[in-house]
């Protein structure tokens, strides 16, 4: 796959996704869908939207599957958050690569995923501009995944070589990259492997606060974070 360069068309669609089961959450996830759980009284998907919507992003697409209709009913159109947001309906959930090429319709030549499971203060404006194939975020490891998954030379992410960083979950693409993949469930990261083998992906550390929202212990941790102390 060759390396597409871009001219800098400013990114004006991101995807959300949101229909994960989040089985490492349960019992929360039995009866409110992971992107709803709440982290200082606000629903983690909120925060991006909010942050998506802060960086001049105008149209958002979600993907829905696990309880996707309790998301539906609160965001609704995006306008409570100066957006327009777009579903994109999953009957099985069809993991992150599946889940991406079913909404490429719905998306433009070029556009930016995040994760509804993380928390993060990135400023997504960073990302509306690009000229890869792939861009990924990175982050320092966190305790729970201390291998890492991609090493990084200045601006482009590899899969040899050390340090080692891990993939945030937030990320932009060129929808070449997704280029003859069926519809169907499918992973991203052996693609993103194979790419960045390939020297195919571009990739930037990020310092600031972020954490993966995987479990109820990580979930109790960041709510803690963001609640303010009672007086």
């Amino acid at each position: 796959m060759p390396e597409l360069w871009w001219t800098g068309e400013a990114v004006m669609k991101a995807m959300v996704l949101a229909a994960g089961r989040g089985e490492r959450l349960r019992p929360l996830t039995d009866s409110v869908p992971k992107p709803l759980l709440r982290a200082g009284g606000k629903p983690l998907i909120v925060y991006h939207l909010e942050a998506l919507s802060r960086a001049g992003f105008n149209e958002v697409v979600i993907n829905l599957s696990w309880l996707g209709e309790q998301i539906r009913d609160l965001l609704g159109d995006g306008s409570e958050f100066g957006l327009r947001i777009e579903y994109s309906e999953e009957p099985e959930a069809l993991e992150t690569a599946g889940g991406i090429v079913q909404a490429l319709p719905m998306l433009g030549d070029r556009f930016v995923v995040v994760n509804a499971d993380i928390y993060t203060d990135y400023d997504f404006i960073n990302l509306k501009s690009g000229d890869s194939l792939a861009h990924l975020v990175l982050v320092e490891n966190p305790d729970h995944h201390a291998g890492g998954d991609f090493s990084l030379d200045r601006t482009r992410v590899g899969t040899e070589g050390s340090p080692r960083y891990t993939f945030s979950g937030i990320s932009q693409y060129h929808r070449e990259f997704f280029a003859g993949l069926a519809p169907g469930k499918q992973a991203l990261a052996p693609l993103l492997f194979e790419a960045a083998a390939k020297r195919q992906v571009s990739g930037e550390l990020f310092e600031g606060c972020w954490s993966d929202i995987g479990t109820v212990e990580r979930l109790q941790a960041i709510n803690s974070e963001l609640t303010p102390a009672p007086e």
